[in-house]
């Protein structure tokens, strides 16, 4: 069991419109809201710090840069067999299932290759041989994992935060849903999921940007989706990848090579039932290069792509 940790009690910021609420803060390294229809200073107050206190709890509990959490604990094992609470055990075997369904292409042990590549818009591409090396750090199968315990080889980590952001979204719609019987929707750094249709019937409004689109052109290159139900995630190379030659480089990884995948989208979205469903499913489509149009049809969501 990992340590109980404080989360900082924090205000959100309340914004209100003409019939809506929005509660902003920032947890995950990301902007992150919720927006409630109600005017009703009180109850969006009470809300937004449930969502607020939600997302610093997930970020507590699964970031890789803690020191103080049970992923710090599992990565700095040394080979030794770790338990884990209820909760972990479950986005465990969610990565487990996700690692088989995609034939490798997810892997939640693949974060060790931010050794060799930073994304930051340089040219800065790593040596094949360092790729290599770090490659024998990789793998799932090489992972025992035994519900409620599990064990690495020494020089292994494993990395939550491909699925984290959105199961923290997903949890924080249930929690608002039982807090109060209002349409919320919460939008943790583009990933979404709402509790369902607003009190006039409609769905929550939200606006994708294409991946270049400036100030000058954001109205013009922002596709609009009503989302009455599920969640949304977006997947995509706008802000993260390498530029050498010609040759942009996104921050996409194979985990079963290393390197960037070839022929992806620019971006992907998906609607699904959950955020954390949409979010695996563009992640998935991206992996899948060239064939992510035809990965998507195959499971039958509702989709778009946006490629160069």
């Amino acid at each position: 069991m990992d340590t109980p940790q404080l989360i900082p009690q924090l205000t959100p910021q309340l914004q209100f419109s003409e019939d809506y609420c929005i509660g902003r803060f920032n947890a995950m390294a990301s902007p992150c809201e919720v927006l409630m229809d109600t005017q009703d200073p009180v109850l969006a107050g009470q809300l937004a710090g449930i969502a607020q206190r939600e997302a610093l709890r997930v970020e507590h509990k699964l970031s890789r840069y803690r020191q103080d959490n049970i992923i710090h604990k599992i990565n700095h094992a040394q080979g030794a067999a770790v338990k884990v609470d209820e909760e972990t055990a479950q986005m465990l075997d969610y990565a487990a299932q996700c690692y088989a369904l995609s034939d490798g292409r997810f892997d939640i042990t693949s974060g060790v290759l931010r050794e060799a590549w930073t994304f930051d818009g340089s040219d800065r591409i790593p040596a094949p041989a360092r790729i290599k090396k770090i490659l024998s750090r990789i793998g799932w199968h090489k992972v025992h994992w035994r519900p409620p315990k599990i064990r690495m080889p020494k020089d292994m980590q494993i990395d939550l935060g491909g699925i984290g952001k959105e199961y923290s979204v997903d949890h924080t719609v249930l929690l608002l849903r039982e807090a109060a019987a209002i349409s919320c929707l919460v939008n943790f750094g583009g990933d979404i999921a709402t509790t369902g249709p607003r009190r006039n019937g409609n769905g929550w409004i939200i606006g994708i940007e294409t991946p270049d689109a400036s100030p000058a052109t954001l109205n013009a290159n922002t596709k609009v989706y009503e989302l009455q139900h599920g969640g949304l995630a977006t997947s995509g190379d706008a802000r993260r990848y390498l530029l050498k030659d010609g040759v942009r480089y996104s921050h996409i990884l194979d985990p079963r090579t290393g390197w960037p995948v070839q022929g992806a989208p620019r971006s992907v979205t998906v609607i699904a039932g959950t955020c954390t469903e949409a979010g695996i499913m563009a992640t998935l489509a991206m992996l899948h290069g060239d064939q992510a149009e035809a990965f998507l049809d195959q499971q039958g969501v509702k989709y778009w792509t946006i490629r160069a």
